[in-house]
């Protein structure tokens, strides 16, 4: 008694749905766990065939093994560990695993099926398929939109090589006609110039003020023209990298003495160039032609944007590790919002009105100082001036 009440005991409390039938496939037992899964009250299966819990096909089926089974009289344990549907009572489906065994009891044969609930895992498979066929589709989408990109980045690239490939026959072009435009331009400046002078040397025994102040523009005109020209040039060689240094040893001070000279020339009314030099040594090794050109561009701005009546102050220093330039003026100075943009070809500040220049000067400068590992920065305050300074490392 104690093992029958433990093994319907087992029955009632398995997991799993427990289902028995005689050989005609009528239901003798069905667990609570079974009654749960295909929703039905155990009166309401006891008595009646088993092929009531299965849909189509497996009803069909399930008949026909019956009448097999009743004209042969044989029967084989089918559809052990097989996946199978169920069929609730409200006409829905489920899936599980069936196990089914036979066992000899009283003299007759009864059929024991083991139903293992699959929904849940099922379910499980089914969102993994959804979830790796939406990575299937993401992962073609991205590969198409990735073959797109490239094709496009391709075809930027053959416009990219053609717009370059253009872009430096124009700047060859350029460069040419600058390079010829500017030494067609220097011969009849250099006649000006000349014939200005004599104008001059002609006009002194008519001690005529007014030809003085017109022989001094036109001077003044062609400088101003030859700086242009000379700037274009410099810029031409530049960009061409035809510029290269040339280091010779020389006397900073009488180097720099020279320039304050000439361009004292340039200056306006009552303009002053002041030079002064700081440290015991005079002699550097840099290119004389170049630093040259960086001063005259820097003493010019100097002139140009400041007034009558102001300095400008021109200074060298050669100290134990740098031989450092300045040029301080107390001219209009540069914008905040332009200083970023200062050593840019072409560009001009917005403060610079109607004062003439091409903006090269500064590009120019900087690049030049860069040739012989300088480097240019400066200060600047609107209307209280500005100072450069170029520093040269000294080996």
């Amino acid at each position: 008694m104690e093992n029958t009440a433990l093994l319907i005991a087992i029955i009632q409390n398995a997991i799993d749905g427990i289902i028995t039938i005689d050989e005609n496939g009528i239901i003798e037992l069905i667990n609570p766990a079974a009654c749960t899964l295909f929703d039905y009250q155990s009166d309401e299966v006891i008595g009646n065939n088993i092929s009531m819990l299965m849909p189509q096909p497996d009803k069909d089926a399930h008949d026909d093994y019956i009448f097999r089974h009743r004209q042969t009289g044989k029967a084989s344990i089918i559809g052990i560990g097989r996946e199978v549907v169920g069929l609730r009572k409200d006409g829905s489906i489920f899936p599980f695993r069936l196990a089914l065994s036979e066992v000899q009891f009283a003299g007759r044969k009864i059929y024991t099926g083991f139903i293992h609930d699959l929904s849940k895992e099922k379910e499980a498979e089914r969102r993994l398929k959804e979830y790796a066929s939406h990575l299937e589709e993401l992962v073609e989408e991205r590969t198409m939109s990735l073959k797109e990109t490239v094709k496009a980045l391709e075809n930027a690239k053959e416009d990219l090589s053609l717009s370059l490939e253009k872009e430096k026959e124009l700047g060859q072009l350029k460069s040419r006609f600058v390079s010829m435009a500017s030494h067609e331009f220097r011969t009849p400046l250099t006649s000006v110039k000349l014939s200005a002078s004599l104008i001059e040397k002609y006009a002194q025994p008519l001690a005529s003020p007014n030809v003085s102040k017109h022989v001094n523009k036109i001077k003044q005109a062609v400088s101003s023209l030859t700086v242009i020209l000379n700037d274009f040039l410099s810029l031409e060689k530049l960009e061409a990298g035809k510029e290269e240094v040339s280091y010779n040893d020389f006397d900073l001070v009488k180097f720099s003495e020279e320039i304050a000279e000439e361009m004292q020339v340039m200056a306006k009314q009552n303009q002053n160039i002041i030079y002064q030099h700081t440290g015991t040594k005079s002699t550097v090794n840099l290119d004389e032609k170049l630093l040259k050109n960086c001063i005259n561009n820097l003493i010019t701005n100097a002139i140009k944007y400041s007034g009558e009546n102001t300095f400008i102050d021109f200074t060298t220093e050669i100290n134990q590790h740098h031989c450092i330039i300045t040029v301080k003026d107390n001219g209009i100075g540069i914008p905040e919002a332009d200083q970023k943009h200062l050593f840019e070809a072409f560009f001009r500040a917005h403060n610079t009105g109607t004062i003439p220049g091409t903006g090269l000067g500064l590009n120019i400068v900087t690049r030049y100082a860069g040739l012989m590992n300088g480097i240019v920065d400066f200060k600047s305050v609107i209307n209280q001036g500005t100072l450069f300074t170029i520093s040269f490392p000294l080996s």
